[in-house]
């Protein structure tokens, strides 16, 4: 009799029932932003004054302070390349950022208006995305799409996990050299937001995929802080992203990255 029920079982593969797909945060009212007012907060602040200025290396990371409506700017300043972001609340850097939360409000991959939360139990925005030079880009044929929040920055333990060797040149281990000077550890570097990285799922596999990044030279995305911020921005060692981790990448691929902050000007 069991080998009975086993055979049917096998013999009549299960039908599952065809149901529409729910969005399950359905642009809840909290991560909506008044447009016209973040337009004008970006008005403000690039007619301010640019109160820091600095240049990441390529394969390094580096770290810098917000106050609460300053105005970030990314530049792809030499050539095309991607950068995994991190972000503490500089009063508290218990609070960062939560990629995974931000991904479930607003979608896998950023767009202007979208907001980046911090992790529990505060679940604040820290951050508004304000202008993208590549928001044109959209989301191509294969679903592939800029910024995107769902993989996690580059590290020397899947390195080693791949390739059976060892090495230090990561975003995961630049990102806990330059946060050292903070009083950080390896322990406070998290999940990132990846600026001008193009990525998906297959859709066969479900398997996440990158694309060489489409930025160019001149090409920059915009923030401004929510709250007062520590950032650190690493320049990926996969440079672009045209080449698939533990495989050999050319220094060539490889660039820096331009910082500016901007501040609106006291009345």
């Amino acid at each position: 009799m069991e080998n009975t029920i086993c055979y049917r079982l096998k013999s009549q593969p299960r039908k599952f029932d065809k149901n529409p797909p729910t969005v399950c945060y359905d642009k809840p009212e909290a991560a909506q932003v008044n447009k016209a007012e973040y337009d004008e907060k970006r008005y403000n602040a690039i007619m301010g004054d640019v109160v820091e200025t600095l240049v990441v290396p390529k394969k390094s990371a580096r770290t810098w302070t917000m106050e609460k409506g300053d105005l970030c700017r990314i530049t792809i300043c030499e050539g095309s390349q991607v950068g995994d972001m991190n972000f503490w609340n500089l009063d508290n850097t218990k609070e960062r950022f939560y990629s995974g939360k931000t991904r479930q409000i607003h979608s896998t991959h950023l767009k202007i208006y979208d907001r980046l939360w911090s992790n529990l139990p505060y679940l604040n925005p820290m951050a508004t995305f304000i202008f993208d030079t590549l928001k044109d880009y959209g989301i191509d044929e294969d679903g592939g799409s800029c910024h995107d929040v769902i993989g996690t920055r580059c590290d020397d333990y899947t390195y080693k996990l791949i390739t059976g060797e060892d090495r230090f040149g990561s975003c995961h281990s630049y990102l806990t050299e330059a946060v050292k000077e903070r009083g950080l550890t390896e322990a406070d570097v998290h999940d990132v937001w990846n600026i001008f990285m193009c990525t998906g799922f297959t859709r066969d596999t479900q398997q996440y995929f990158c694309k060489p990044s489409p930025s160019r030279k001149g090409d920059f995305i915009e923030f401004i802080a929510d709250m007062r911020l520590l950032v650190a921005l690493s320049c990926c060692p996969q440079g672009d992203v045209s080449i698939a981790v533990g495989q050999f990448v050319p220094d060539e691929v490889c660039h820096p990255l331009k910082v500016e902050i901007f501040r609106k000007k006291d009345k």
